[in-house]
């Protein structure tokens, strides 16, 4: 039985390789010089975006000692009455770099940041996860998008998490005025 089995499997194999394709009518014949067809527009997007994002500024320090910081920072809010905002991402994201570069070189966002606020670059990459860090603010099993942003009052209690910052894009950047509402929202209290 099993030589009969393969003797039919051997013989269908035969029939089917020997089949003529090229007498096909044109909407079945087939492209076999290129197996995978590249997407022009979406190679020249991707290239941009690696060019864009090795000339923005890198603001996050795989190195740094992130708790360290954040204590620091919090014990100048207290003595300055500033919140604090934790940008939460890493030099790999280039909605982080992008939202970093905006804010720095739009004026009015950056004069409300300076003024009620003290920043800080939250590094989330394969070589600082900061996992320990991030526990004290949000759910780390939880899916989060990057960049998001954690709110402290002066005392680093969480007072607001922006988990989702694409309610401050606009196009392929962000809106000033989305983020200036953002950022007098969470701005401390008189």
């Amino acid at each position: 039985m099993k030589k009969l089995s393969i003797i039919a499997f051997l013989g269908l194999s035969v029939i089917a390789f020997s089949q003529d394709t090229k007498n096909q009518p044109p909407e079945r014949k087939q492209d076999h010089a290129l197996l995978v067809k590249a997407d022009h527009a979406e190679l020249d997007a991707k290239k941009k975006a690696g060019e864009e994002k090795a000339k923005l500024p890198k603001p996050y320090d795989p190195k740094a000692n992130a708790e360290a910081d954040i204590k620091k920072l919090v014990a100048k809010a207290k003595k300055e009455g500033k919140n604090i905002i934790i940008q939460a991402g890493g030099n790999w994201c280039i909605w982080c770099l992008r939202f970093n570069k905006f804010v720095q070189n739009t004026p009015e966002l950056k004069e409300t940041a300076d003024k009620n606020y003290l920043y800080y670059h939250l590094n989330y990459s394969p070589e600082n996860k900061n996992e320990k860090v991030f526990s004290q603010y949000v759910d780390i099993k939880e899916k989060l998008g990057y960049p998001f942003f954690i709110v402290l009052d002066k005392n680093g209690k969480v007072v607001h998490v922006l988990k989702d910052s694409s309610v401050l894009e606009e196009g392929k950047g962000y809106s000033k005025e989305k983020v200036q509402e953002f950022f007098t929202q969470w701005a401390p209290k008189s």
